[in-house]
């Protein structure tokens, strides 16, 4: 079945424009009681701090009341923290109200199933078939009810800082934690805080517009600048909904996904705890995987999306995983990926050893990686065109061992991506500029 609006991560666009409306939040919320808990039951619904997320939030509520599903509405709090509490609560699904990293003006909807983990394929494809029909709506003795529940964050909370070796805790460390304006921002300086450090923090004053808005993982110039200005011994950046996690070393400068998930690896070998081979993706960085290589630790590549790498990860019964974005998945710890999780594991590293996170991530080379996003009038296999293949070939042979290229159509937008990697900065752009130049030529009309 093809999918018409489950993507990588739910389902996701313009607030205001088909999908994103209160009519067919209404309607979703329906479908998918009708597939999660067609029986009634309970559904536990989260949200990050977009002012759009109370629209969506009484859409969802009166479809899955009037499905006959009891809610409870949690608030502001990171995805993970819904993942959860789902179970932590006995309820029979998730469904979290976020549109991740993007600007305020999208947002989305997901879920999770009893057990806190992404929906399946083909649950998803259930959900989409009911879509078409009228919502719900069964006799009044038999409607749902709703209540909050904004103090069971504190039971997240608890949670997080277990994660956290036992005894252990943050005493002497000063910590910038900026959390996007978004939905770990009461959560996340709180654990940091009652684990013992020092806080300083920013991207934590949302106004419903501000979300990942100069702030955040995607942004983390204000955070170098003040980890830098402070003394930090390091600094946090979320995401705005809490399950991307990337760094800010003491002397100001970034780390990202990549390096965080190779010190995660390292740290876990040493202590005899690494399950299973480490999982990336097709754009992780060739450094993590010769990196990796040399300890003796077998990577793999899933698609681009942290659910295709939480598939591949219980494939083959490994537990850590990640993006380069900061998506990192610490199966040993959590369901699902999240950056709080994963941050305070670095964290206890950096306690355990003794040194600073420059020091700790030092050992892995950045090989340059150069991204053209071509535009195409329909998405299109460009790997299996003639000219394409041929112009991919060409540059393989010319990067040989110690480069790659990734061919992948965007799951959003008519894109084609474009990506080459290698040694020599300059070869690597000119290669991609000429891989862009093959595809745009084998753009089939619209």
């Amino acid at each position: 079945m093809s999918r018409r609006y489950f993507g990588t991560d739910g389902v996701r666009g313009r607030v205001g424009t088909h999908p994103m409306t209160a009519e067919f939040a209404l309607r979703l919320a329906g479908a998918a009681a009708g597939v999660l808990a067609p029986q009634g039951g309970k559904v536990l619904v989260g949200k990050d701090t977009r002012l759009s997320g109370y629209m969506f939030e009484s859409a969802l509520e009166a479809g899955f009341v009037a499905s006959g599903v009891n809610v409870l509405l949690a608030g502001p709090l990171p995805t993970p923290g819904i993942a959860f509490l789902v179970q932590r609560l006995g309820c029979d699904f998730g469904a979290v109200i976020s549109a991740s990293h993007n600007r305020f003006d999208d947002n989305g909807i997901k879920f999770f199933d009893h057990a806190g983990g992404k929906l399946a394929d083909a649950l998803e494809e259930a959900i989409e078939s009911r879509l078409d029909g009228p919502a719900t709506t069964r006799e009044s003795a038999a409607l749902g009810r709703a209540i909050r529940v904004d103090r069971e964050r504190a039971l997240y909370q608890d949670f997080c800082a277990a994660t956290m070796p036992a005894g252990m805790r943050l005493d002497g460390m000063k910590l910038v934690i900026d959390c996007a304006n978004g939905a770990a921002y009461k959560v996340a300086p709180r654990v940091l805080a009652d684990l013992g450090a020092d806080i300083v923090p920013i991207g934590c004053s949302p106004n419903g517009r501000n979300i990942n808005d100069g702030c955040g993982s995607t942004d983390t110039a204000l955070l170098k600048l003040t980890v830098a200005g402070v003394r930090a011994d390091a600094g946090i950046a979320l995401d705005g909904d809490g399950d991307r996690v990337v760094m800010v070393d003491q002397l100001g400068r970034g780390v990202d996904g990549d390096q965080l998930l190779l010190l995660l690896a390292k740290a876990r070998l040493a202590a005899g705890e690494l399950r299973g081979p480490v999982v990336g993706t097709v754009m992780s960085n060739l450094g993590l995987e010769l990196a990796l290589s040399e300890l003796g630790i077998p990577f793999l590549r899933a698609p681009v999306g942290d659910r295709h790498v939480l598939q591949l990860l219980r494939t083959h019964n490994g537990t850590l995983g990640g993006e380069t974005s900061g998506h990192l998945l610490c199966l040993d710890k959590a369901t699902t990926g999240d950056g709080l999780v994963a941050a305070l594991q670095v964290l206890a590293v950096m306690k355990a050893t003794g040194k600073p996170l420059a020091e700790l991530v030092s050992g892995m080379r950045h090989f340059p990686q150069k991204l053209v996003n071509v535009k195409v009038a329909r998405r299109f296999d460009a790997g299996a065109h003639a000219g394409v293949a041929a112009a991919v070939a060409a540059v393989e042979r010319a990067l040989g061992s110690r480069g790659r290229v990734v061919l992948r159509a965007s799951g959003t937008e008519p894109l084609i991506r474009v990506m080459v990697e290698g040694e020599d900065a300059e070869a690597v752009a000119r290669h991609a500029a000429a891989l862009a130049e093959a595809v745009s030529a084998a753009t089939p009309a619209a």
